[in-house]
């Protein structure tokens, strides 16, 4: 269903050349705030559908004047979304509904949206325009994810989100009102397949200078986004290592990670300057790790890096191969500053995703009724 060829675009197999194909441009939009692997999976599908993706992004007076304040600027939300491998250019400024003229103006054939509901203040569905025109094309939201749910998760403060066995990918709210059925899902069902329509799925070139860095990668932000960036300017092909849940919370505390660990892999593989994940990287950086995935470089950023049982050096063995570098990223952003954010707001946040829910709900039972009155009729 996702091959172009498959929805009639037969150009390639026909040996038409470059100049008599026209790019399909595919036009998204949003908030984009406190991207997620969410959001990069409907760019990811948005792609499959067209030759080029645009994204367009709402300002921080237009999404506070519908749904309240965002979490983060605009401009850390656009280079979020710059940075994400399927998407080609960013536009910001969008309008809170969707228009043909900005359609349009961005030179773009139709808009892909997520197969949930989008309002305005008014209640409005924001892509009226569009689908009256049939320039609008729907995608699979990805279930389990949503930022009202990673905002409740940080302001409940629990680990219910990172629970072993049975009960691992449950992630239950603590508080028992209304769920919309949207945003307030909270169950994340990771798969196979998934990982693969994430991965670039290449294999270094013969050459290629490696390099790897590790961490949590919890609550994907701009912070790791300009050190990653970094990283992979010292060589060809960057590995990103990521602890296993119990590792990230012995050296973090509290209720961290924020995101499991599946959830950490898609949000660092849809980077575009990631090649490749290593899924529960040892703490320690190893001489037989170095040895498997033929690394040439080995980098930190300027956070503290913890002891193993607080004695232990985990980048001791790269150091004394003198292959370790420090990078400075140049961005003061951390996941504790984003939880820190979203406590010191705590009761704004709280209304925004109490008042979303109640909306969502709301046009959830609305399109229930409407079905069933069709059904009727």
């Amino acid at each position: 269903m996702e091959d172009k060829r498959a929805n009639g675009d037969t150009s390639a197999c026909n040996g038409h050349s470059d100049k008599q194909h026209k790019d399909v441009r595919v036009w998204c939009d949003g908030c984009y705030d406190m991207v997620h692997f969410g959001h990069a999976n409907s760019l990811r599908q948005a792609k499959a559908l067209g030759d080029k993706v645009i994204v367009g992004i709402h300002t921080d007076e237009e999404i506070t004047k519908h749904k309240g304040p965002p979490v983060f600027t605009e401009e850390e939300r656009v280079k979020m979304v710059k940075g994400i491998k399927w998407v080609d250019e960013v536009v910001l400024g969008a309008p809170y509904v969707t228009t043909l003229e900005v359609l349009d103006q961005n030179n773009c054939d139709f808009c892909v949206h997520g197969d949930d509901i989008t309002m305005t203040a008014e209640g409005v569905d924001t892509y009226h325009l569009v689908k009256s025109a049939n320039r609008y094309k729907e995608v699979k939201r990805t279930a389990g994810v949503s930022t009202t749910d990673l905002v409740g998760r940080m302001l409940l403060l629990t680990r219910n989100h990172f629970r072993q066995g049975s009960a691992e990918y449950d992630i239950e709210k603590e508080d028992s009102a209304a769920k919309s059925p949207w945003t307030g899902c909270s169950q994340f069902l990771p798969t196979t397949q998934k990982i693969i329509q994430f991965s670039d799925g290449k294999s270094p070139n013969p050459g290629d200078k490696i390099v790897y860095v590790a961490g949590a990668f919890d609550l994907f932000h701009v912070g790791h986004l300009d050190f990653l960036e970094k990283a992979k300017k010292l060589g060809d092909y960057l590995i990103v290592g990521l602890h296993t849940d119990p590792v990230v919370n012995s050296y973090k505390g509290s209720n961290y990670p924020i995101m499991n660990l599946h959830e950490r892999v898609l949000s660092v593989l849809a980077c575009k300057f990631v090649n490749e994940v290593v899924i529960g990287a040892p703490y320690c950086v190893t001489e037989e790790l170095l040895e498997h995935f033929k690394i040439d470089v080995v980098c930190h950023g300027r956070t503290p890096i913890a002891l193993e049982n607080g004695k232990i050096d985990p980048y001791a063995v790269p150091k004394t191969r003198a292959v370790f570098e420090l990078i400075d990223s140049g961005n003061e952003m951390t996941t504790e500053r984003i939880v820190e954010r979203i406590i010191s707001h705590r009761l704004e946040y709280e209304r925004r995703n109490q008042a979303k829910e109640k909306k969502e709900i709301e046009a959830f039972e609305a399109l229930q009724r409407q079905k069933q009155t069709q059904k009727a009729g």
